[in-house]
């Protein structure tokens, strides 16, 4: 790409932000122009102009629903510490909301670069991170947007960088990713960090996982089509719930990778390597969620036969970063273990998009109950900042 325009890069944006009133696509497509212009002449490593960084990050941002101010501070964000403008002036012409983020990324922005690879310096990493996240949570969100961009362009880097930036990857920006409940993000960061880290690993993995993709998936296919057509046929199921989706997936790399390393398992050994997700719809959330999660996994119970003590209850007790799902490993006719998971489309927004879930855009948070979520995740990470001494003993209790 050796020239862009203005205009271009905002065709290809304006459509991943139109849940925002129109005047706040005016405000952003006049961050935009800013933005190009304090870029303006600047290249990444790959060679593209240096602006296809903040506009991906933006786009990132969007697909978690963000608000205005954060899409502002993601196409703002390097261009305190790249270019000539001031925070000053990101006040004047954005606002003190946007300010706040773009200095408190630009400061967390410095940390990995301060630090040796010292266990102990990559902990302070953290946890310094998670401090600027009580000041405004959406500054370590458009971190983890701006890390993930730089991970898919990594390619573009010398292999000792490649490196050192997977290594801080899997050590500080995954397990931020994972307690703050942002498993989709936390995943491609992981796989991707996997890549670079360990090549021949993941190249063999790959291969093997290809060389049988299309047998495993016309196993999860028709499991799928079985399970929805059980769960169409009840009617208990059906007065509860407005509808529901299925969908299939085979467990991510690194996932499978850690846990053939951690386990000593071969790959035949891994029970979750194949899942359904079922997000049903309730009628009500608050009477029915938990309710139609449990009747649904007895319905899958009815069709196939659950492998003991593969049962996870995480609506009974969620996990800390707030994921609540319930989990079922079964055999299907075919001798394939099965895992199934359950959740309502409430907590399946909350388990991929975790804490940005809260922030997806509003007219305004007016429901109590949202508001105090948001309080409580605050609340939660000043608690944790105060019982650990030491940065490992925090690390430690958050990855």
């Amino acid at each position: 790409m050796s020239e862009v325009r203005v205009e271009t890069l905002w065709q290809q944006l304006e459509p991943k932000v139109g849940y925002l009133r129109p005047e706040e696509r005016d405000r952003l497509k006049a961050a935009l122009a800013f933005a190009f212009e304090a870029h303006r002449g600047q290249k990444r490593k790959s060679g593209d102009p240096y602006i296809t960084h903040p506009v991906a990050v933006t786009e990132i941002l969007a697909g978690l629903g963000m608000d205005l101010e954060t899409l502002e501070a993601g196409l703002l964000h390097d261009t305190v510490e790249d270019t000539a403008v001031t925070f000053e002036e990101i006040e004047r012409r954005f606002g003190p909301g946007v300010r706040r983020i773009v200095e408190g990324e630009t400061k967390v922005s410095k940390l990995p670069k301060m630090a040796e690879k010292l266990e102990d310096e990559q902990a302070e990493n953290l946890r310094q991170m998670f401090i600027a996240m009580t000041e405004d949570v959406r500054i370590v969100i458009v971190k983890l947007a701006d890390r993930l961009h730089n991970m898919r362009t990594l390619e573009f880097m010398p292999p000792e960088k490649q490196k050192r930036i997977s290594q801080e990857t899997l050590e500080i920006f995954a397990p931020l990713a994972h307690r703050l409940g942002m498993g989709q993000l936390k995943t491609e960061l992981e796989d991707l960090a996997f890549r670079y880290l360990h090549p021949a690993e993941y190249r063999a993995l790959k291969k093997r996982l290809e060389a049988h993709r299309a047998i495993r998936a016309e196993v999860i296919e028709r499991a799928r089509k079985r399970l929805e057509a059980h769960l169409r046929r009840d009617p208990i199921l059906r007065a509860g719930i407005r509808g529901f989706e299925i969908s299939g997936r085979t467990k991510h790399l690194y996932s499978i990778w850690r846990k053939m390393q951690r386990e000593q398992k071969s790959l035949e050994q891994i029970y979750d390597l194949l899942a359904l997700r079922v997000v049903l719809e309730p009628k009500d959330e608050e009477k029915l969620g938990k309710q139609v999660c449990y009747h649904t996994l007895g319905l899958v119970h009815q069709l196939w036969q659950p492998i003991p003590g593969r049962i996870k209850d995480y609506l009974a007790i969620p996990k800390p970063n707030g994921y609540q799902s319930l989990h079922t490993t079964v055999i299907t006719e075919e001798g394939t273990p099965l895992e199934i998971q359950i959740r309502t489309l409430e907590m399946h927004r909350q388990a991929e998009y975790g804490i940005a879930a809260h922030w997806l855009y509003k007219e305004g948070i007016t429901d109590p109950r949202e508001v105090e979520r948001r309080v409580s995740w605050m609340r939660a990470i000043q608690e944790w900042q105060a019982e650990f001494s030491s940065s490992r003993d925090f690390v430690e209790a958050i990855a």
